[in-house]
């Protein structure tokens, strides 16, 4: 809104100076005529004020109404009428207040010549209007639909943040059920553990990034859980370089991949399974490698990646704009996930 009103001062002076400079330059140019100076500045003035009320009324109608394709014709009329008007009042006015003969015969010379210059300035006026205020409008619409897009990017994350939360505690509470029978001490602290997990994620701000040391922080919870589920099944590994600690990333971005590497790395084998979790800075870029290992007879990683994944790349689209931000590679029985974050600067 500031902006707006200092581009209105800004053309409101323009066009006062536009005005003097234009009743200056027809006084002397009358006065150059053999008319002395009090005939030339009242003519001058007379006919600078008739030609600011036209291009005030031309400017005003265009600030509400912008012509369609077939509207400039009509323009043009307006244009014509106004630049009439202002002749005719001219025609009537000036001889009252000069009473001079032959000012009164050159006025009638040249009004066939004040009324073409007088169109060509209100016809100036109206297409600087035209564009000005098209600008304008565009300014506005362009406005209106990145609003209306940012309010759908963040529904969208917001639905998807919606998403992983029941996703996550349907499988915790299904572990629970199954250990309240047969090992209740660590049923009630897996309740427990839940609880602490489940409060940190609702004071998280959907749309506010945090630093990855508070994403591992955070992600432990969950590591915590998932170890009473597996026990000693489920070994983890986490690595970070000296830069990466500090660096922004999307909150709760970590845990649906990680759940991932669980549910491919340890739901097909009996035996002790490591994720490796590891983060560095490479090209302005906070990158996260995921790791887990696979059997290749009975799991298709590259088809079976299921909410967590797909969840995630479609985060950092909304986010980033970008596609190119995750990658997946199976090989030699390891399946890895790469996620790149831009660090904005």
């Amino acid at each position: 809104m500031a902006t707006t009103q200092a581009i209105y001062s800004k053309i409101s002076l323009t066009l006062v100076a536009c005005l003097l400079t234009w009743a200056a330059m027809q006084a002397y140019i009358i006065h150059s005529f053999g008319f002395n100076w009090y005939m030339a500045i009242v003519d001058s003035v007379i006919n600078t004020i008739l030609l600011t009320a036209a291009c005030w009324l031309i400017n005003n109608n265009l600030r509400y109404y912008q012509p369609g394709t077939k509207g400039y014709i009509n323009l043009v009329v307006w244009c014509g009428v106004l630049s009439g008007l202002c002749i005719t009042a001219a025609r009537w006015l000036l001889p009252a207040l000069i009473a001079d003969k032959i000012y009164k015969d050159f006025l009638l010379q040249s009004l066939i010549i004040r009324f073409f210059i007088g169109f060509l300035a209100v016809g100036c006026m109206a297409m600087v209007s035209v564009i000005f205020y098209s600008q304008l409008d565009q300014k506005k619409s362009d406005k209106r639909k990145a609003d209306a897009e940012r309010l759908a990017r963040e529904a969208e994350l917001y639905n998807l943040r919606q998403q992983l939360q029941p996703h996550f505690l349907f499988n915790s509470l299904n572990s629970i059920n199954a250990l309240i029978g047969i090992r209740p001490e660590e049923a009630r602290k897996m309740i427990h553990q839940l609880s602490d997990f489940l409060r940190g994620t609702l004071k998280k701000d959907d749309q506010e990034p945090v630093t990855l040391a508070e994403e591992l922080a955070h992600l432990q919870l969950y590591l915590d859980i998932e170890k009473v589920r597996f026990g000693h099944r489920l070994i983890t590994e986490i690595s970070c370089d000296s830069k990466s600690g500090t660096t922004l990333l999307p909150a709760m971005l970590l845990q649906p991949i990680v759940e991932n590497s669980i549910k491919f790395g340890l739901y097909d084998t009996t035996e002790e399974v490591t994720i490796s979790i590891r983060a560095e800075v490479s090209d302005n870029y906070l990158v996260l490698m995921v790791q887990n290992p696979y059997d290749a007879q009975t799991t298709r990683p590259r088809q079976g990646t299921g909410f967590g994944l797909s969840g995630v790349q479609r985060r950092l689209y909304l986010l980033f704009a970008r596609n190119d931000l995750v990658e997946t590679h199976a090989e030699d029985n390891l399946y890895t996930t790469i996620i790149k974050i831009p660090q904005l600067t």
